[in-house]
C-alpha cells in the first residue's frame, strides 16, 4: 500500500508540474501516467488508502498529496477537458 502511494503520488507530482509548464505535450510516458492515476480512483485503490490515512495506518512522513480528496480529481478532470480523454 505504501509503495503504490508513493508511485501514485510521484505521478501526481510529475503530471501537476507537467501542466504548470509551457509545453504541454501529451506523450506516452504522460499517458501513462494519467491512466494509471484513473485507474488508482476507479480501481477503489484510492478510497481503501485515502480511508487508511483517516484511520491513522499512514506514517506521519509519508508525502500524501495524491490522497487530498479534491487535488487529484481536479487535475485529471482539467487533464481530461484539455485534451478529450
Amino acid at each position: 500500500m505504501i509503495e503504490r502511494i508513493q508511485q501514485m503520488e510521484n505521478y501526481y507530482d510529475t503530471l501537476h508540474q507537467w501542466m504548470q509548464s509551457e509545453a504541454l505535450e501529451l506523450d506516452e510516458t504522460i499517458e501513462h501516467k494519467i491512466r494509471a492515476l484513473m485507474n488508482y480512483i476507479e480501481s477503489g485503490d484510492w478510497l481503501h488508502d485515502y480511508e487508511m490515512d483517516e484511520k491513522g495506518y499512514l506514517p506521519k512522513t509519508l508525502k500524501r498529496g495524491v490522497l487530498s480528496q479534491d487535488g487529484l480529481y481536479n487535475l485529471l478532470s482539467e487533464i481530461c477537458e484539455i485534451y478529450n480523454i
